[in-house]
């Protein structure tokens, strides 16, 4: 109780000092200093130094220090900007694209840059025999695009069928150097190339800094790139920073002590909300910037193992893959609870995939759980699961204890907390929830395996749009959390879905799309493969002598452009 009481003490500090509109650093483009280093956090190592192999937050984010794309997605405006791409023209009703690549730009170790590899890099990922993780995410209805060069400056780039989000898609696919990685192509071992091992030096892109050093378990270290082709708003060369350490920080406790501290500059996730009442005193003290960003696109979700199969002969598949559980947890959360205590309140209730964030394919008739253990009894009494002996407990047929295995990220306060609420809340009616933290190499690696019950964990969209997150809506998806890569649909609804987005993305008419789209959400919402149960407002922190950052609510919300960031001296 004690913990309760503390937790609405800073609920209402919390309530009394933030504000409903997001506050942007102000930009000083003018006069935006030069050099210095940036001391970043992230919470784990990177999975891979090659995007292809991994598509965990700290690889992706190596990826778009080192690399970049034909096109860059802002998250703040949701714009397509041109990056390695100078212009495009369109013709065929959208479906060709010509796009004209900058000049005079060259990988950092000096090698020129041309359309070969923008052309290899579409054949990396959809070598077979590799197996990209990027494979289905520069796909248009399953099928390839059809990708060639014209010149050494020019690309063509045919889409197999009509597809709405059109050059978006195109901010999944890092441009890799031919010159060194086409060796793995031709022996099939691509996604093996630049693991961690590879000593930095080979590491080679065309993005604002080079890896210089890593120390597993502990930092990364980022210089300069003085061969990037970025130009500064005055002409002058980007990056602006000169360095940028990373440092790898499990607990985020730790983390926002040397936040608060001035140990560090910026995190690469959002702050936690017990820590906005220490990082608001630091922020009026002048030693943090504060900011905040409005509520995320994201909530962190809970989805089971429905791979067929893949409990073996645990006699427990015959509830715990079952629609009707999924929907009791959802009645038996209290979604009130759950802000209360994981977010202290800064949340709103989600009851899908997509939250209030995503103004443009949020579904408002969504239908919204109640809260309501009676009625989670009740579903969870039709699939077997009573009180055999009345201790307050289910049982399932078999006389055996209905509980599973929870597995999340430790050192996570969200998860974590979530993951308590969770547990406590299915006692009430009568689940018993063993949560086990891992760190969060090992929750990727059970999930990827269909090693587990059930996964508490944050999954962030690649896009706004839904054409463009086709890896988890189409049961063949990378991404497809609860059964990932299905040769064919596992179930009846998945197979509607399937049919319903690849009309959605097919689709030039906004109207459409939005009505297929909703009519996706009431087939999801019916069987509820994922719960979501609150998203949080999100609020981040970086200290006092960063500047020309532009704020997005999406991860890394400091640093998604790192080459125009900057920090006085």
């Amino acid at each position: 109780m004690r913990r309760f009481a503390i937790s609405l003490a800073i609920v209402a500090t919390i309530s009394g000092c933030r504000s409903s509109t997001p506050t942007k650093t102000p930009s000083t483009n003018n006069a935006v200093p030069r050099g210095g280093e940036l001391l970043i956090s992230v919470r784990t190592d990177p999975r891979s130094f090659n995007r292809h192999a991994a598509r965990d937050s700290t690889t992706d984010l190596v990826s778009s220090l080192t690399q970049a794309k034909l096109v860059r997605l802002n998250p703040a405006t949701q714009a397509v900007e041109p990056y390695l791409a100078e212009s495009w023209t369109t013709s065929d009703e959208g479906r060709r694209f010509v796009i004209t690549l900058k000049r005079d730009v060259v990988f950092s170790d000096g090698h020129p840059f041309t359309a070969d590899d923008v052309v290899f890099g579409f054949q990396a990922a959809y070598d077979e025999r590799s197996g990209s993780s990027l494979a289905d995410s520069v796909q248009a209805g399953h099928k390839k695009l059809q990708v060639g060069a014209i010149d050494p400056h020019t690309v063509s780039i045919t889409f197999p069928e009509p597809f709405a989000p059109g050059l978006r898609i195109l901010d999944a696919l890092p441009i890799l150097p031919r010159h060194k990685l086409e060796p793995a192509l031709e022996a099939g071992t691509f996604t093996k190339a630049w693991g961690l091992d590879t000593p930095p030096s080979d590491i080679v892109g065309l993005g604002p800094f080079v890896l210089s050093q890593y120390t597993p378990g502990q930092r990364l270290v980022f210089a300069r790139n003085p061969k990037y082709f970025g130009r500064a708003p005055d002409g002058g060369a980007l990056p602006y920073l000169d360095r940028i350490v990373m440092d790898i920080i499990p607990d985020q406790s730790a983390e926002l002590l040397r936040l608060e501290s001035g140990q560090l500059d910026m995190m690469t996730s959002e702050i936690s909300p017990d820590a906005y009442a220490p990082l608001k005193r630091a922020a009026d003290e002048g030693r943090v910037t504060l900011l905040d960003l409005g509520v995320s696109r994201n909530a962190n979700a809970l989805w089971f193992n429905l791979k067929p199969g893949a409990l073996g002969r645990d006699g427990r598949a015959a509830w715990l893959q079952r629609d009707e559980l999924r929907r009791a947890i959802s009645l038996a959360v209290d979604r009130k609870v759950f802000s209360d205590t994981v977010y202290l309140g800064a949340g709103v209730p989600v009851y899908g995939p997509e939250t209030p964030a995503n103004k443009q394919w949020f579904w408002a008739g969504l239908p919204q759980t109640p809260h309501d253990p009676a009625g989670a009894r009740r579903l969870l009494a039709s699939i077997g699961l009573t009180d055999r002996n009345g201790d307050g407990l289910l049982e399932d047929a078999r006389n055996q204890p209905a509980r599973f295995t929870l597995i999340t990220q430790k050192g996570r306060t969200s998860l974590e907390r979530a993951t308590a609420v969770i547990r406590d809340e299915l006692k009430k009616i009568g689940l018993t929830v063993d949560v086990v933290p891992l760190d969060a190499a090992a929750v990727i690696d059970r999930f990827l395996n269909a090693k587990f019950d059930a996964v508490y964990f944050s999954v962030d969209k690649s896009d706004l749009d839904p054409g463009n997150n086709a890896d988890f809506w189409f049961s063949s998806g990378s991404a497809h959390l609860w059964n990932l890569e299905q040769k064919t649909p596992a179930t009846d609804w998945e197979r509607r879905i399937d049919e319903l987005m690849t009309r959605q993305i097919a689709s030039p008419d906004p109207s459409e799309r939005k009505r297929l789209y909703d009519e996706v959400q009431q087939i999801f919402a019916e069987h509820e493969p994922v719960v979501y149960f609150v998203a949080p407002r999100i609020y981040v922190a970086h200290s006092a002598r960063v500047t020309n950052v532009t704020p997005s609510e999406y991860r890394p919300q400091l640093l998604w452009r790192p080459d125009t960031v900057a920090v006085s001296h």
